[in-house]
């Protein structure tokens, strides 16, 4: 493959391109794989999803929040769950996410 007055030859450009839209290709597979794997990871928390936004504010995570501000609940014990704004914070999150699969499908 020699070049032909300083340019590529045309069968430099052809594999040229031909690779650069394999890589293309390649990466868009990659990702496309990946985003289907994480739907479906997505879809199996849906009913989880549905459990922690009825126990935030319900009277048990009222309970909860309370015995741990009042220093009853054991000290090692991960209670991210308690935090209002990180709960609240995952769950707007969430009604995004949930907002964007929507404006998606009207498109």
């Amino acid at each position: 493959m020699t070049e032909n007055n300083g340019k590529c030859c045309p069968r430099c450009e052809q594999i040229s391109r031909i690779t650069r839209y394999e890589e293309i290709f390649d990466r868009i597979t990659l990702i496309l794989s990946a985003l289907k794997a994480s739907l479906s990871d997505y879809e199996s928390v849906r009913e989880d999803i549905g459990a922690l936004a009825a126990y935030y504010g319900s009277d048990e995570w009222k309970k909860d929040f309370s015995d741990d501000e009042n220093g009853l609940l054991p000290k090692d014990l991960k209670r991210g769950v308690l935090s209002e704004d990180g709960i609240y914070s995952l769950l707007e999150e969430i009604r995004e996410t949930d907002e964007l699969f929507k404006k998606d499908e009207e498109d």
